[in-house]
């Protein structure tokens, strides 16, 4: 905040100076303008009778070019619809007479004589004459029916002649021929003076024409040579309830377009749109009115604008009389006639801004007239303004001091509260209730408020350091409680040096700062090792402590010479004996006979080993079962033997390892473990356990760990003690 002639700008003090000063200006305001609309009322008397003057004018006007528009329009369509339907129907009536000299050729075929057709040259060009087009490998010499329409040549050369609209007229035939007969020869010659081809039959007149089965009208196409936009007009020919051929006439749109131009200005102009309700005719090249090919032409009768899409389905029906539309932004009178022969229809569009000038006109006069007498009121109107501004400025000053020496009264207390709390933010003192907060309004609320709160404040600071000391204390313990845990477990390697008969190496990470997975192994005399792995129920904590006290009846009951199924047993009824939480362990035990290779194992519910034989692959062995160790009293457990050769190995794990899951929840899977102990099966305990945790972490690709991952793999070498060779 700065501060300026004793106001703080961005303060409270600035916003109740700004407050009185709008309240002034705001007084000052309504003052000045009821003086105002006094001296407009006058002006308005004058006024009144010159604005009724040209509502008159402009209505008057109004009324009779929309009378004049309404009449000349709707004659003028329907008089246009009738010339362009003449045009339409004088070509719709040479494509008949072609279809029907074609079909009485066909009937009375024996009583004609083939003739020859040449291909297109580019001698002809400028010439009318006949020419043979055909499609890409079609032989015309094997044509059945060329020689045969070949005799319509002087027929389409006369309809060619006589026609002003018709730029093309041919014959195409089911095999893929056809003749032509225009004055374009030159446009059908490839520069190596070679006839060009066409794909014929998928031409839309050939199309179009079969699929009707009658006379039809296309849409605006493309010419196939010359990229010239026309409309065709084809019929096919029948004999014997086949198609035989396909009579057809072009007729380009610049013929069309120089009528539809002639008749258009700016302002007012024609157009044409099909049964389709697409635009055939426009001299608009872009907007609601812009004419695309057939292919890209949009049925205006589904146009987003939902009064002019009306308008064309009712055009295309019945005379529409005189329209009103919005359309590309702008008004417009509007008026559609159909065209009978094709079922299309004439539209006429007039620019309602044309209809507004003789108006615009008349009143322009009218408003230079009445200017010269405002202006002289406007004269004296100045004179009074001139008053009341000085007035104006003079209360303005005088509410400006005011308003200061308020802001200050107000502001001051606020001040010195500011600084208090500035003062004492940075130490523990409180902050207390003084004389200059005791205004008697909502400042000495505020101060009470502030009281109260530093009071609060001092309290929760000496909770939130509690609370700190306190999980840090947590903390120590934990990281000690994991040091305990992974020291609890053997973990320095080689484990026996002076055993050359095996070799065993193990690792556990846990999921959370403590685990429940645990894995052992010791010598219970000098020719037994045993083996643990195990996976407590539930994480933290609470498993870590039942895996400790697990892992000692286990370690206890094996160190007095039982079996497997009977160190199972009782580490089961001495841990049910005592279990109220309802916690269990499931647990794979072996005891390796190191002298013999003899390993007698037993499982209560844990994952299912996996055994190596020398030279070969790592494979699932699915030993025998039994109920989990904490799960119900008086269990009994079976054992079995497995016989190892030197160079045989054994892995053991829980099931954090398959059940490791990437960022799309898929788990790693045995699958995939078999795959990974199998990158390199003569790899040592050490390095196999590397390898497969390598595998877990790129599976996982950083996903959070939600079980500890726990593996044992111990390679048998025989009582010589010499890894086996391959």
């Amino acid at each position: 905040m700065k501060t300026i002639l004793g106001i703080k700008f961005g303060g409270l003090q600035q916003k109740i100076f700004n407050l009185i000063t709008i309240f002034v200006i705001v007084l000052l305001g309504s003052y000045s303008l009821v003086y105002y609309f006094q001296q407009k009322d006058l002006a308005a008397v004058v006024l009144a009778a010159g604005d009724e003057q040209q509502d008159s004018i402009k209505a008057v006007s109004e009324q009779t070019m929309g009378s004049v528009i309404d009449s000349t329009m709707t004659q003028t369509t329907a008089l246009q619809a009738y010339i362009a339907n003449d045009i339409f129907a004088d070509v719709e009536g040479e494509v008949r007479t072609l279809q029907c000299y074609a079909e009485n050729l066909f009937e009375h075929s024996t009583r004609f004589t083939d003739r020859k057709v040449t291909a297109p040259s580019i001698r002809n060009d400028g010439l009318i004459s006949v020419q043979l087009i055909h499609e890409a490998g079609v032989d015309p010499s094997e044509s059945e029916y060329l020689g045969l329409v070949a005799n319509m040549s002087e027929m389409m050369k006369a309809i060619f002649e006589s026609s002003e609209m018709i730029s093309s007229v041919f014959v195409g035939l089911p095999d893929g021929n056809m003749i032509l007969v225009n004055d374009r020869s030159g446009t059908f010659v490839a520069p190596d003076g070679s006839a060009l081809t066409l794909d014929i039959r998928h031409r839309p007149w050939y199309e179009q024409a079969v699929e009707a089965g009658e006379l039809v009208f296309t849409g605006v196409e493309y010419d196939a040579y010359t990229d010239i936009q026309m409309i065709e007009c084809a019929a096919p020919v029948y004999y014997n309830g086949e198609l035989v051929a396909v009579v057809a006439a072009d007729v380009w749109l610049n013929s069309i377009s120089d009528y539809i131009n002639n008749k258009s200005t700016e302002s007012n102009f024609l157009c044409i749109v099909n049964e389709k309700g697409q635009m055939m005719f426009s001299p608009q090249d872009s907007g609601i009115f812009k004419v695309n090919v057939s292919a890209d032409a949009p049925d205006l009768r589904e146009n987003e604008n939902k009064e002019f899409a009306d308008f064309i389905t009712l055009a295309l029906q019945e005379n529409t009389g005189l329209r009103s539309l919005e359309m590309d932004g702008k008004e417009y009178y509007i008026c559609g006639v159909p065209m009978e022969t094709l079922g299309w229809t004439v539209i006429s569009v007039v620019d309602k801004e044309l209809t507004y000038q003789p108006t615009a006109s008349m009143l322009a006069s009218y408003n230079e007239i009445n200017a010269k007498a405002s202006q002289a009121y406007s004269d004296g109107v100045s004179l009074s303004s001139k008053f009341v501004i000085a007035y104006t400025i003079i209360v303005v000053i005088l509410a400006l001091i005011s308003a200061m020496i308020l802001a200050y009264r107000i502001v001051n207390p606020l001040e010195t509260m500011t600084k208090k709390i500035n003062s004492i933010s940075d130490s523990n003192q409180l902050f207390e209730m003084e004389k200059a907060y005791k205004t008697g309004d909502e400042v000495e609320i505020l101060a009470e408020s502030f009281a109260t709160l530093s009071q609060r404040m001092h309290d929760y600071i000496a909770q939130i350091t509690q609370i700190t000391a306190e999980k840090e204390r947590i903390g120590t313990e934990l990281a000690l409680a994991t040091r305990i845990q992974a020291d609890m477990l053997p973990n320095i390697y080689p484990a026996f040096p002076d055993r050359p008969e095996f070799d065993i190496y193990a690792s556990m990470a846990p999921a959370k700062e403590v685990g429940g997975d645990f894995y052992d192994f010791f010598l219970i005399d000098d020719d037994h090792l045993c083996m643990v792995m195990a996976d407590v129920s539930g994480k933290g904590v609470p498993a870590a402590l039942f895996m400790m006290a697990s892992k000692i009846i286990l370690q206890n009951n094996a160190m007095m010479g039982k079996t497997p199924a009977q160190i199972l047993r009782d580490t089961n009824a001495a841990i049910c004996a005592n279990n109220r939480e309802d916690m269990f362990v499931t647990v794979w035990m072996g005891i390796l006979e190191i002298s013999s290779g003899k390993l007698t194992a037993a499982n209560a519910g844990h994952e299912y080993p996996m055994i190596m034989r020398a030279g070969s692959d790592f494979e699932l062995f699915k030993d025998k079962h039994g109920f989990v160790i904490g799960g119900m009293e008086g269990l009994n457990y079976r054992e079995y033997e497995i016989m190892l050769s030197p160079g045989d190995k054994l892995f053991l794990y829980t099931d954090g390892v398959p059940e490791a899951a990437n960022a799309n929840e898929e788990l790693f899977g045995t699958e995939r473990m078999l795959k990974a102990l199998n990158k390199t099966t003569d790899a040592d305990p050490e390095q196999t356990l590397k390898i497969m945790r390598k595998d877990v972490d790129k599976f996982a690709e950083g996903a959070e760990q939600f079980d500890d991952i726990t593996m044992l793999c111990m390679e048998y070498r025989g009582p010589s003690g010499e890894p086996a060779k391959d």
